[in-house]
């Protein structure tokens, strides 16, 4: 008897040890917070029971390519924005997340919140694209790109969209505009 109790008692202890609560604000390559790759937009309602689930409806719809669906918090304040892969499907998964709220972070502090350095110490740029407006920065290890405004890169670079800008030309102040992760 006592050691089927101990046997019980030790098998509980790894049950509860082993079980770990996820954490609704990180951000993976396959998941933000208890949103995954797999989540269906029609299950979006339990996935953010806590929060207000918005999608953006009105009479252009026939007109508009896409159906963006906001996440606010309690409060009112917007936390991500998503995407469908296919437009006005609610068995569509997500496809595109914009990140807006600076309480999302990956495993390594990278956040709306975050600067350039924090990117080039963390993670490996695979890529940098220079657009009219901004400089578009892919990790690939996140699925995910950020884009820096062009008015924090020197002078000769804000400008010019044919030249192909380097890590080392970005300052590492520069500020985060926007974070996104690309599930499609």
């Amino acid at each position: 008897m006592k050691k089927s109790l101990s046997f019980i008692l030790f098998i509980l202890f790894i049950f509860i040890s082993c079980e770990k609560e996820q954490d609704p604000y990180l951000i993976g390559p396959t998941n933000i917070g208890m949103l995954t790759k797999d989540v269906k937009i029609n299950k979006l309602d339990s996935v953010f029971a806590q929060d207000s689930i918005v999608r953006q409806v009105n009479d252009d719809d026939l007109y508009r390519k896409n159906n963006e669906i906001g996440i606010y918090d309690r409060q009112g304040k917007k936390l991500l924005l998503l995407e469908p892969v296919q437009a006005f499907d609610s068995t569509s998964t997500v496809g595109f997340i914009q990140v807006l709220d600076p309480r999302f972070k990956t495993a390594k502090g990278l956040s709306t919140a975050s600067t350039f350095k924090d990117i080039f110490e963390n993670y490996n740029i695979s890529r940098i694209e220079n657009t009219l407006s901004a400089a578009v920065i892919f990790i690939d290890d996140l699925n995910a790109y950020v884009t820096i405004d062009k008015k924090q890169l020197p002078a000769e670079l804000r400008y010019d969209t044919q030249t192909r800008i380097q890590a080392s030309q970005i300052p590492d102040d520069a500020k985060i505009k926007y974070f996104m992760i690309d599930w499609d």
